[in-house]
This record gives structure tokens, sequence and C-alpha cells, in this order.
């Protein structure tokens, strides 16, 4: 993972484990369940002022906050190294963003998830700080395919959903969010040394509602007017708003895994 969040983490982390602690990890999967967390990210232009990695330190502070929401209800997890690679065409335009194709990312994806299915988990966690509508299908398909090949659910914690949408900040709800104030309140919680505040506060407030605009047949950040690569309002960003929405994002990772595991009975 890229950056620890200390006293937050309550999942083992698969890259600092031998294999050995991997095989007694999943031994206790006979009796009570383990999940894989699974963070999914991207290399992507987020403004002048956040590091390319954005979106994957996002999905590794929800890992971190869903872990720790799961051990508090008795779940042990594993969180898995993130992909940070994913479908990324809208931001192409600026450089350092680096794109797949969508069958091979969604190939990458589902082969990923069903390695780990074969493991052993109880159950496999996806979730993503990526939200290219190209991506969010892609993910989609993805969980659809899985359960279709391995007669097990895929637990997509897709965080565009109206559910989840309407638990989340108030610039996350209009749309206009990318490397807004939402993205860079959660990296200064994370890794504020990453993030160029002197940059972000001197942006003006960019809106840019994304959601109209890709109705109106948009195709890339350019197209919406983000020739900067970001909209919202970075230099309203703070810290404190940033570690609240991530404990938001924890709770509702855990509440998607343990509803998946009730429909067990």
């Amino acid at each position: 993972m890229t950056a620890s969040d200390p006293g937050r983490a309550r999942g083992h982390v698969l890259a600092r484990l031998t294999y050995p602690q991997v095989e007694a990890i999943l031994e206790k999967a006979r009796e009570r369940p383990v999940v894989a967390l699974l963070p999914l990210g991207s290399t992507e232009a987020h403004g002048p002022h956040l590091p390319l990695a954005t979106d994957s330190l996002i999905s590794e502070g929800m890992a971190e906050r869903g872990a720790a929401e799961l051990a508090r209800r008795g779940l042990e997890s594993v969180i898995f190294p993130t992909i940070h690679y994913a479908v990324t065409d809208w931001a192409a335009a600026f450089k350092g963003s680096t794109t797949l194709p969508r069958e091979v990312a969604h190939g990458m994806v589902l082969e990923t998830c069903k390695s780990i299915h074969r493991m052993g988990f109880t159950r496999v966690a996806i979730f993503s700080g990526h939200l290219e509508p190209g991506h969010v299908a892609c993910l989609r398909a993805v969980a659809r395919d899985y359960e279709a090949e391995t007669g097990a659910p895929l637990v997509y914690f897709d965080k565009t959903r109206r559910r989840h949408v309407q638990r989340l900040t108030e610039e996350f709800q209009s749309g206009s969010c990318h490397a807004g104030q939402y993205e860079t309140s959660i990296v200064l919680a994370r890794a504020p040394e990453l993030v160029d505040m002197d940059t972000a506060r001197a942006l003006p407030a960019h809106v840019v509602p994304m959601h109209l605009k890709i109705q109106a047949g948009a195709r890339d950040f350019l197209e919406c007017g983000m020739d900067r690569a970001y909209c919202g309002d970075p230099a309203a960003a703070s810290a404190e708003e940033g570690r609240r929405t991530l404990d938001t994002l924890g709770a509702l990772l855990a509440d998607e895994i343990i509803a998946s595991l009730q429909d067990d009975g």
C-alpha cells in the first residue's frame, strides 16, 4: 500500500505476509468468514495539485477503514496489493495518465479475483476511487462474470450507487468532484506530503456537473471544460473532512460485505 494510517487498518496486508502465514489465515475460513479486500485505483491526472496515484490512495484508505470496521464487527480480512491501472481514457490528454483497453482491464481484475477465490477466501470485495464511466461499467461486468464463472458472489462496492452517494459529501453528490474538495481532502488525510496545497489554494472553484456532461456526450476532461484536470473546489479541502469521508466509506464497504455474507444464511 502506498500510504498507511496507523491505528486504522486491522486487516492483514498480503504483501507483508509469507505464504505459510496466508495458509494459516485461510485455515480459519473453514470455521468463520475471511474476506479478501482488493483495492482498485488508476494512474491519472488529478489537477495540478494532486498526485497521479490519487485514486489508488483513496481505494487504499477505503481498504484500511473497511478492514478496521470488519474487525470491529468480528470479521477477519486480508488487504491485497492495489491494482494501479484501469480504463482511464478521460485523462489521456494529460501526461502521466495511463489507460488500459476495457477488455484488458476487465481480464486483469476478473482473473485476479478468481485467483483469490481459488485460494479459499469466503468473499472477495473490490472497490475503486476511480469513477470514469468506462471503468465503472467494466467493474460491473467483472462482478457479473465472476459470479457466472465461480458460482459465488463478488462484492463490488460501487459508490456511484444512489444509496451510497447520499451518504457522502455535498461536492461528491454534485458530481463536480474530480480533484476537488472531496478528493483533495482524502489525500490530505492519507498522504498530506503529496498534496501541493499552495497550488490548491490558488485554484478557483470550477463547477462542472460531470454527469450532465456525460449525458450530453462529453468523452474526456477537455470536452468537459476541465483544461487543468480538476473540477470542484480544492482550496476548501481539509484533512478532517477527508478522515470523516474515509470513515463513511469504510463503514459502507463493511456494510456491503456483511450483507453479502448474510445472504449465505
